[in-house]
């Protein structure tokens, strides 16, 4: 059980980390989806390329555009890109590299997609079937009355009744197969050595110290909203809190009720409030809430936290009868 609260407190505390599980998630889905799609080829010369096309084409668009809903650094870039610049100015490389961060999570599953269909071969097979010169191979039904087209359309499928007992559909099938896994596999082994290629020429190229400042400035955007929404969160909550419990006080009829106060029991009430009051930040009316969400997202803080880093300390010093110091809190 403790591993399984670390593992989640891990993925609450890197949202990188979540879009990653997120991206892998959907590359899962795309191949359990594939694998339970029953393809049935229209065997139509007009239509066998068009729909073939189609359900390699739209679901891998459809996975790329849910990659882009369900990644965090979608919001975050978006975020930062069209907020005003108030008293914080644009930094265009964290804005290309949550982009760049964005893009590559998004094309996993629709690359997945793809390659699942090349190395399958049955989509290809209904696509290209009509493009086979069937002089290749032998068995070619003859005396069913149709014209050469319309039999290759037919090669995807197997049940129909012309290639009974025929080996010819399977030569073609096997045919075409081939080219769609080794396409598959060429793009595969191309995107392979293209990220390796660009991860070993990358260091040559790029300026290590202001890659480490486009990351830490990413993060502390993810951070920052995070904080915020926190904030707000606990903010809302004391302020229902203070609403309510104000309703039922004026509600209320008044009553005193008169007792004894020892001198060494102090206001837990009076601490309560105190403490509520701090997490208010003394903003307790709609106008200064509208007010202060408004100044936060026209004008965002800048990034200079040297005032609340070196504020000075309190210190509270106790003396005796004589105004002889005895020792400091601070």
């Amino acid at each position: 059980m403790e591993r399984m609260k670390l593992v989640l407190h891990y993925f609450q505390s890197k949202s990188e980390s979540i879009s990653n599980v997120i991206c892998i998630i959907l590359a899962l889905v795309s191949v359990k989806l594939y694998t339970s799609f029953d393809f049935n080829c229209p065997c139509l010369p007009q239509y066998n390329k068009l729909y073939s096309l189609g359900v390699m084409i739209v679901p891998p668009i459809i996975l790329f555009f849910l990659g882009v809903l369900v990644n965090r650094h979608t919001g975050i870039m978006m975020d930062e890109w069209l907020r005003p610049v108030g008293n914080r100015s644009k930094n265009p490389a964290v804005v290309k590299y949550l982009f760049s961060a964005m893009l590559q999570r998004a094309m996993l599953a629709p690359m997945v997609w793809i390659l699942v269909t090349l190395l399958d071969g049955k989509i290809f097979i209904c696509a290209f079937s009509v493009s086979v010169d069937p002089a290749l191979f032998s068995g070619l039904p003859n005396n069913t009355g149709l014209d050469v087209i319309k039999v290759m359309a037919k090669v995807p499928c197997k049940e129909d009744i012309i290639f009974r007992n025929s080996s010819f559909r399977k030569a073609v099938s096997r045919y075409v197969r081939c080219y769609s896994q080794a396409v598959g596999w060429s793009i595969l082994l191309f995107l392979i050595v293209l990220g390796a290629i660009g991860r070993l020429v990358k260091p040559y190229f790029d300026d290590h110290a202001a890659s480490l400042q486009t990351r830490y400035w990413s993060n502390y955007l993810d951070v920052e909203q995070k904080l915020f929404d926190e904030t707000c969160v606990l903010h809302a909550r004391d302020f229902a809190r203070k609403c309510v419990v104000q309703f039922f006080e004026d509600m209320r009829e008044d009553a005193v009720l008169r007792l004894p106060h020892p001198l060494f029991v102090t206001n837990p009430k009076v601490e309560w409030e105190d403490e509520e009051e701090e997490r208010l930040h003394g903003v307790s009316k709609q106008e200064q809430v509208d007010q202060l969400l408004n100044k936060w997202y026209y004008n965002k803080p800048e990034l200079d936290v040297t005032r609340i880093a070196h504020r000075p300390k309190s210190c509270v010093t106790w003396e005796d009868r004589n105004g002889k110091t005895l020792y400091s809190d601070v």
